[in-house]
């Protein structure tokens, strides 16, 4: 295992963090891991003067000298976007079945972001991006329950007791499975639409968790994650939230 240099000069040493180097990239929010692994690579990075192509060698920040295509690397600038992610396509930078990503629907300027969580092929609704890793770490971390609202469209009739069961929640997969919150908007016996509320993001939660309560999800659709909502933003589309509104608002609740 490679280990990180210093040299005279350096910042002390309780300062310097030791991480992987496609880490690194995406610590700073220059590229995602995947984007960050095909530029070391391809031969255009530089640790201490040497070319290094393996990503999970080890450096020291502050400390080593990192280079890309011989330009001294810096933190990027911390960016923020509200996308509303279209059905069809998968959360991801690179497919390996060749499906269509969400990187193929936004511009380029905004591979450098990686996803808060997921939504799944057939989800659609709100996705955030950023490339600031604390902040998307905060966001996901599930002891801080942030929480996540869909539009729920399930085959049958939900029941009262079903919907109370789902709140109970239930154990598939080694994982309790269970809304904060369900709001029955309409039934009938044919299908039911639902409002609901997660403050955990586990895989597929809501499509397994109604499945298993004999309610097959047939639409799903993030509307908010916590104070961000999608309003009136088209499937495709995306905006930018300035980084000092985001923590206003995350701090303020609003």
């Amino acid at each position: 295992m490679n280990r990180p240099s210093t040299t005279p000069g350096q910042p002390a040493a309780d300062n310097i963090k030791r991480v992987t180097l496609d880490r690194l990239f995406s610590k700073l929010g220059l590229a995602s891991r995947s984007i960050a692994q095909e530029w070391i690579g391809a031969g255009r990075v530089r640790v201490n003067q040497r070319v290094v192509r393996n990503p999970e060698t080890w450096v020291a920040w502050p400390g080593d000298n990192i280079q890309l295509d011989e330009q001294p690397i810096k933190p990027g600038v911390p960016r923020f976007i509200l996308f509303h992610k279209p059905k069809g396509v998968v959360t991801t930078h690179r497919d390996e079945q060749g499906r269509k990503t969400i990187f193929d629907v936004l511009p380029p300027e905004l591979n450098s972001l990686h996803a808060v969580g997921r939504l799944d092929q057939a989800t659609s609704g709100l996705l955030l991006l950023t490339n600031d890793t604390a902040l998307s770490s905060s966001l996901t971390d599930p002891m801080n329950k942030v929480p996540r609202r869909y539009l729920v469209t399930v085959r049958g009739e939900v029941t009262e007791t079903t919907r109370v069961d789902s709140l109970a929640g239930l154990t598939d997969e080694g994982e309790l499975l269970r809304c904060e919150s369900v709001t029955i908007q309409k039934r009938s016996g044919r299908e039911s639409h639902l409002d609901v509320i997660l403050t955990e993001g586990k895989n597929r939660e809501i499509r397994r968790l109604f499945n298993a309560l004999g309610h097959e999800v047939i639409r799903l659709r993030r509307i908010q994650y916590g104070p961000f909502a999608i309003g009136d933003l088209p499937p495709g589309a995306w905006r930018e939230i300035p980084i000092e509104e985001v923590r206003l608002a995350l701090q303020s609740g609003t």
